[in-house]
This record gives structure tokens, C-alpha cells and sequence, in this order.
């Protein structure tokens, strides 16, 4: 079994700078295959952020650390309107189980005006 924790969130003025990290853990031998960063503000569906498939999306950019299993997204000028719940996606490959979709539990980003 794999875990996926985000950290990072909080309150920010407009214009500031957040970076969310998403770490995976669990037992035995495995590696992310690709992530994504989505978002999902209230009364709105979960939107793609960035990822492995567009890492560098206007003010938002994905990278991650295979050696740490990281998964990281920077926020950069961010707007009132970024304000929504952060979750990354995650498919892994383990040995004893193979690829499977994980996603994190979310993490709170609310930006002030």
C-alpha cells in the first residue's frame, strides 16, 4: 500500500508564493511512473493543475524528486481565485501489486486580497 501526503497549504496574500509537496510512502519497492496536481475549489469540479503531461502552466509549475518520491508544485502570484483544495494524483508502480492511481488526502490554499 502506498500513501500519498501533501503539505504545504495555508493563507497567502495575493501575489505571494506557495510550494506544495506531495510525498509518497508504504512498504516495499516502488516508483512514480507520473503525477499530477489538481485542484477543486467549492460548487467547482477537480481541475488539472500541472503535471508530468505540463509541467509549466502560467504561473504553476510541477517538478518532482524520484530519489525523495516527491511530487512538487510552485504557485507563483497567486489571485484570490486560486483559493481551493490542492490534491495530487500519482501513479505508481509497485513491485507486488503494479501500477495503480493514488490520490492524496488534499491539502487547504486560500488566498487573501
Amino acid at each position: 500500500q502506498v500513501h500519498l501526503v501533501e503539505s504545504g497549504g495555508g493563507l497567502v496574500q495575493a501575489g505571494g508564493s506557495l510550494r506544495l509537496s506531495c510525498a509518497a510512502s508504504g512498504s516495499g519497492l516502488f516508483v512514480i511512473n507520473y503525477g499530477d496536481w489538481y485542484r477543486q475549489a467549492p460548487g467547482s469540479k477537480r481541475e488539472f493543475v500541472a503535471g508530468d503531461r505540463d509541467s509549466v502552466r502560467g504561473r504553476f509549475t510541477f517538478s518532482r524528486d524520484n530519489d525523495k518520491k516527491t511530487m512538487y508544485l510552485q504557485m507563483n502570484n497567486l489571485k484570490p481565485e486560486d483559493t481551493a483544495v490542492y490534491y495530487c494524483n500519482a501513479n505508481i508502480y509497485h513491485m507486488t501489486t503494479g501500477s495503480t492511481d493514488y490520490w492524496g488526502q488534499g491539502t487547504q490554499v486560500t488566498v487573501s486580497s
